[in-house]
């Protein structure tokens, strides 16, 4: 088991180890200050922040459903909520401009009604970005949710407070570390996504480039500047990691 255990191990480590051995650590400062680069890394902080308090808002109402209710279809459901996670994200980019491009379902009333579509902006990367994030924040609340007991609940309930009181008050603080956890992997994801977006929202500098579009354009172009944009991802999934090794790094 030890042998290919560590050829596995070395499957994982060594392409990064070959990215930090090829970066340009000489002019990586000037690199990182490049427009390109901070017009990429501006707009995916942004956009990933802006997914990540969207994905809140609806993610965390969705938990909740899926972890204290029972309705038909439960099962189907939470299904269809973890879809994302295994669908392809191109596909995921092509099945939202058949929903909301300006042909789609519903991206035709929004044409039609307000003038406005979503394919190929910065409120598309959101979208798309948003997306493929939901279901790590719902797979992670829903487990914090069925792992918090419902007497705290249910003795505020007896004292007088009402479900959102109790809500607010109870079962958000039990919950807040699986919240927290959540948001940050969704945060993560959608600041690394790429296939749904460059399908559903383009690839335009300034725009709807982020940084792992930008990175792979850049490899046509500059490698250098896709090696130094590729640290910066890498630096921040290992600071993802590092945050949150207590809840997911550990046995005990």
């Amino acid at each position: 088991m030890l042998v290919p255990g560590l050829i596995g191990l070395a499957f994982l480590v060594l392409p990064l180890v070959g990215l930090l051995v090829r970066a340009p650590w000489s002019d990586l400062g000037s690199r990182l200050g490049s427009t390109e680069v901070r017009e990429a890394l501006k707009l995916s902080l942004f956009t990933a922040t802006l997914a990540t308090g969207l994905v809140l808002v609806f993610g965390v109402p969705l938990a909740w459903l899926l972890a204290r209710t029972d309705f038909p279809g439960r099962r189907f459901v939470r299904a269809l909520v973890t879809l994302p996670l295994v669908l392809p994200p191109v596909v995921g980019g092509v099945a939202l401009l058949l929903v909301l491009g300006r042909n789609g379902i519903l991206g035709t009333w929004l044409d039609d009604t307000f003038g406005y579509t979503l394919p190929f902006t910065t409120t598309g990367v959101v979208v798309a970005e948003a997306f493929v994030a939901m279901p790590f924040l719902v797979i992670s609340v829903e487990g914090a949710l069925r792992a918090a007991d419902p007497r705290y609940e249910e003795a505020a309930a007896t004292l007088g407070a009402s479900r959102w009181t109790a809500f607010r008050r109870v079962t958000l603080p039990l919950i807040a570390p699986g919240v927290a956890a959540g948001a940050v992997l969704a945060w993560a994801r959608a600041l690394g996504e790429f296939g749904a977006t460059i399908t559903f929202a383009g690839n335009f500098p300034g725009k709807t480039q982020t940084m792992p579009l930008a990175v792979y354009l850049a490899l046509e172009t500059d490698p250098e500047a896709a090696i130094v944009l590729s640290l910066v991802l890498l630096a921040v999934s290992v600071l993802i990691l590092a945050g949150l090794r207590e809840r997911w790094l550990t046995t005990s």
